[in-house]
C-alpha cells in the first residue's frame, strides 16, 4: 500500500488484521477440529472450482464475474467466456454425488455481491456438505451434534484467553415449523394467506413496506414480516430449527406436496443469526428448469441482468443425482457465536475495508 493510497493515509495501522492474532489461531484450531469432526462421521473433503461458467440462478443473490483469458497473447476475451465466483459450491458438489460420490464436505470461499455489514461480507467461508440416503430431518440432528461439539471445543480453545466464560449451547435444539413460529409470534398462521392478507397483517402489526415491495409478492410480505416481528423474538433463544418453509421459498430444496405445500428446508438460527440453511435436495430437473425460469422472471422485475440458464448442474441431474439431504453453514458466522464475537470482522482477519 502506497503513501498515495487513500486508505492508506486515512488509517495508518489499517494493514493489520481486524481480528487479534490469538482469534485468528484460535479460527485456525476449529478449522482443524471441524475437519477432523467430518472425518470422523464418514465424510470426505472435496475441492470444486471457486471460478466456473456455471452460477446459481438467485433473484436475491449477485455474483462476482470476470472473463476468461486463456490465449497467450491475452487478447481480449469473448462474451461467451463469462466467469463467475461461486456463491456457494452447491453445483460442483452436486455434479461429484451425480457421478458416484456419497458423503462428502467442503470448506471453502464463496462470493457474493452487496453483503457488506457487521454479519456479512462479500467474500466468506462457507462448509457445505452432503449425505446420500439422509432426510433433511436427520441433516437437523448432524448440524445439532456438530454446532454443540463445535461450541465445545470452542469453550475450550477460545476461552483460555478470554475474560468470562463462553456459553455452551443447551439440548435438545428447539424445532419449530415456520408456520408455528409466526402463530406463536403473531398469533395467527401465514402460510395459506395471499398477499393482500398478509398486507393487511403487516399494518395491523404498524410496519410501513418498504417503496419496492409489490403488492402481489407473498414471499416478500412474509420476509418483510420475519425479519422485523420474528427474527427479533430469536434473540432470547439459544439455538432453534425453523423448518418447512414456504413452498415460494424452497430455492433448491423439494416441495412436499401436503394439503398446503411446503419446501422441506431448514435453517438453523443462533440468538438471532441465521447460521444454516439445509434442505431435503431437489432432484427433478424438471422442475429445476422451472424454478431457473422463475428466478430470471424475479430478476427482470427486479432490474437484475439474467444469468445462465443451462448448467452442467441441470446435465448432471438428468443424469440422476441421488436422493439426498444438503446443509450449506456459514463457518464465520459460527464461529462468531461460539467464541462470543459480534461482528464478523473479530473473526476473520482482513474483512472486505481491510482487503
Amino acid at each position: 500500500m502506497t503513501s498515495s493510497d487513500p486508505a492508506s493515509a486515512r488509517d495508518p495501522g489499517s494493514y493489520r488484521p481486524s481480528a487479534a492474532i490469538k482469534q485468528l489461531q484460535a479460527r485456525a484450531q476449529l478449522l482443524d477440529f471441524t475437519r477432523a469432526y467430518f472425518r470422523s462421521r464418514g465424510l470426505w473433503e472435496v475441492e470444486t472450482p471457486l471460478l466456473s461458467h456455471d452460477i446459481v440462478v438467485d433473484a436475491y443473490l449477485e455474483p462476482f464475474t470476470t472473463r476468461a483469458d486463456t490465449s497467450a497473447d491475452c487478447r481480449p476475451a469473448a462474451p461467451e467466456s463469462e466467469l463467475f465466483l461461486q456463491t456457494s459450491p452447491e453445483f460442483g458438489m452436486k455434479r461429484l454425488l451425480a457421478s458416484g460420490a456419497k458423503n462428502i464436505f467442503q470448506i471453502t470461499r464463496s462470493f457474493r455481491r452487496g453483503e457488506i455489514g457487521p454479519l456479512h461480507n462479500p467474500e466468506f467461508t462457507i462448509l457445505e456438505w452432503y449425505q446420500v440416503g439422509a432426510t433433511y430431518r436427520d441433516a437437523m440432528t448432524f448440524v445439532e451434534e456438530f454446532v454443540s461439539a463445535f461450541f465445545d471445543e470452542a469453550r475450550r480453545v477460545a476461552g483460555l484467553n478470554r475474560p468470562k466464560p463462553i456459553a455452551g449451547l443447551p439440548r435438545p435444539f428447539p424445532r419449530s415449523t415456520y408456520d408455528e413460529l409466526f402463530v406463536g409470534v403473531l398469533g395467527t398462521s401465514v402460510l395459506q394467506k395471499n398477499a393482500a392478507e398478509l398486507a393487511r397483517l403487516t399494518q395491523q402489526h404498524g410496519i410501513s413496506p418498504p417503496p419496492g415491495l409489490a403488492h402481489d409478492d407473498v414471499d416478500g410480505w412474509l420476509n418483510l414480516l420475519l425479519a422485523l416481528k420474528v427474527e427479533p423474538q430469536l434473540v432470547r433463544r439459544p439455538a432453534i430449527f425453523i423448518y418447512d418453509y414456504p413452498a415460494g421459498q424452497s430455492a433448491l430444496a423439494r416441495v412436499r406436496p401436503d394439503a398446503c405445500p411446503v419446501a422441506e428446508r431448514f435453517e438453523l438460527y443462533l440468538s438471532g443469526i441465521e447460521i444454516c440453511n439445509g434442505y431435503q435436495e431437489l432432484t427433478d430437473p424438471v422442475e429445476l428448469r422451472k424454478r431457473i425460469a422463475v428466478q430470471q422472471a424475479l430478476r427482470r422485475r427486479e432490474g437484475s441482468r439474467p444469468l445462465p440458464a443451462e448448467s452442467r448442474l441441470l446435465a448432471a441431474m438428468e443424469a440422476g443425482l441421488p436422493e439426498c439431504s444438503g446443509v450449506a453453514l456459514g463457518f464465520d458466522r459460527l464461529l462468531m457465536a461460539a467464541v462470543a464475537a459480534t461482528t464478523l470482522a473479530e473473526v476473520m482477519a482482513f474483512p472486505f475495508d481491510r482487503a
